[in-house]
């Protein structure tokens, strides 16, 4: 009995991790600026700097580093036999690719720079209290090799503490098309190069950004099975935890209530089982053990001092449990894997947190809900109530909702049930239709405009990109069979606006 216990364990483990750690997955995330003090060593032309230590262990593509090198070309490399080695700077390869030159790395942007005039710097930083710190690597006003006065980039890289996320900012990345066709690419690639993602337009190519955020993550990855989170009430990392949560949330519907164990060594032998529904942490944080389907589930508690905004979006931390169950880590309104207490834009629209909070008056602050539908605008990602989806507003596609004001009346789009892009007066969006709808195969795009649809996104109703096809020639047709059923978002770029249109995947 015990040994069947252990090859289960072993076995669950080898699944996390041989399939479970290079799912990664590429999403938008709102335009956001950090700032890091400390010089990286070591930044001439085309060279790796020195090993960097992290503050905390991450896991890159399933496997662990506490080292880094930052290379001058725009890279993180987690191989630290590179540190002050040349770091190359041509290529021309799509990834994922075996030949391509960088491997094992985080592309934030890689480009061939020099910064020849020095008025730009690297630098890196460390944000937030443990387990949950971000590392920050700052590329700021570095110039381009062969247009050192015309062409200049600024971005980041961030790194998530627990939760192996990465985010890149690209604040401006500018082009020079006449050094190495320009090319540049930001996305990520493992240790063989055979598995890579890139963030949508983004991969090897000419191309510009500015005020753009990337989330790369992996559906699901945590740090244990399933995570329960509390704040500490008095500051003792001791708390009360309500174990029906954990019974609600992993088997809402067994006709048997789960038995939980203190140690993996009690549910092996089938003894001392936890007595009613009420467990006190011995340690911060503590696992403890249940079976479910003939398989070990741990379920981490954590006590965490909730007097910290973990995620510095001005949301009290303890107010970020939506739900009410005393578990911050089960609340997570836009799907993204990232619970509210840690995510800065907790309904995944594109605008912080911290902006769709609470406005301010004379004598108060109030909660901030647009369309007065009981739900506060940064907990709805529809804060006008006008159908279409906060993110889905950003017409000047730059990444921001919040700076686009189509008809000029001084209030944002996404809290502007009125704007012009939302009535039928547009000519262009009168050109454009989709049909059939619903689809099942392939959805067709009728344009009678005199323009051509150079690109199209779909996204879920998550709010997740799930397809985007870029063309030089016009677009007439989306095969949307690979397409689970349910209702979809579509951005069209005709000419240089973009249209929005839902359908549905039947």
């Amino acid at each position: 009995m015990i040994k069947n216990y252990i090859l289960a364990l072993v076995f669950v483990l080898f699944c996390q991790i041989s399939f479970g750690q290079s799912n990664y997955s590429v999403s938008p995330i709102p335009f956001q600026q950090f700032t890091a003090t400390l010089p990286v060593q070591g930044t001439q032309d085309d060279i790796n700097s020195n090993v960097i230590q992290l503050p905390f262990n991450f896991d890159f593509y399933g496997v662990t580093y506490n080292q880094i090198v930052v290379s001058t070309n725009g890279y993180i490399d987690f191989r630290t036999t590179t540190a002050n080695q040349f770091s190359p700077w041509s290529f021309n390869q799509v990834i994922p690719d075996a030949n391509f030159p960088v491997k094992n790395s985080i592309l934030g942007c890689y480009h061939d720079m020099y910064d020849n005039n020095g008025q730009g710097y690297i630098s890196y930083g460390i944000y937030g209290t443990a387990p949950y710190r971000k590392f920050v690597v700052v590329f700021n006003n570095n110039a381009h090799f062969n247009c050192s006065t015309t062409a200049h980039s600024t971005f980041q890289m961030i790194l998530y503490e627990s939760k192996s996320i990465i985010d890149v900012q690209l604040i401006d990345k500018q082009i020079c098309s006449t050094w190495n066709s320009g090319n540049a690419v930001t996305g990520l690639i493992n240790l063989a190069g055979t598995t890579a993602i890139t963030a949508p337009g983004r991969n090897t190519g000419a191309w510009i950004a500015y005020h753009e955020g990337w989330r790369f993550a992996r559906s699901g990855y945590t740090v244990g099975d399933y995570q329960y989170v509390k704040c500490d009430g008095n500051s003792d990392g001791i708390e009360d935890f309500n174990l029906q949560v954990v019974q609600n949330d992993l088997a809402p519907s067994a006709t048997l209530p789960l038995t939980f164990y203190a140690t993996l060594t009690d549910l092996q032998t089938q003894s001392n089982p936890i007595s009613g529904l009420t467990y006190t942490n011995l340690t911060s944080p503590q696992t403890i053990y249940t079976m479910m389907n003939g398989m070990v589930k741990s379920i981490v508690l954590t006590v965490i001092d909730c007097s910290i905004d973990l995620d510095t979006d001005t949301v009290a931390t303890g107010l970020e449990d939506p739900n009410n169950d005393t578990n911050l880590a089960n609340d997570d309104t836009d799907m993204d894997g990232l619970p509210n207490y840690l995510d800065n834009d907790d309904d995944g629209d594109l605008v912080l947190t911290s902006v769709e909070y609470v406005f301010t008056t004379k004598n108060a602050s109030i909660l901030m809900d647009t369309d007065n539908d009981g739900k506060p605008n940064y907990l709805d990602n529809d804060d006008d109530g006008d159908g279409v989806l906060t993110f889905m507003e950003d017409y000047n596609g730059d990444g921001n909702p919040a700076n686009d004001d189509t008809n000029s009346n001084g209030v944002a789009d996404y809290i502007d049930p009125f704007n012009i892009l939302a009535t039928d007066s547009n000519s262009i969006e009168n050109s454009i239709k989709l049909f059939p709808n619903p689809v099942s195969e392939m959805l067709n795009i009728e344009n009678t405009s005199n323009y051509y649809v150079s690109n199209v996104s779909i996204y879920s109703i998550s709010g997740a990109l799930v397809k985007e096809i870029n063309s030089q020639n016009s677009i007439q047709t989306i095969s949307v069979s690979e397409l689970q059923t349910g209702l979809y978002f579509v951005k069209i770029q005709v000419n240089d606006e973009v249209k929005n249109f839902k359908f549905i995947k039947k």
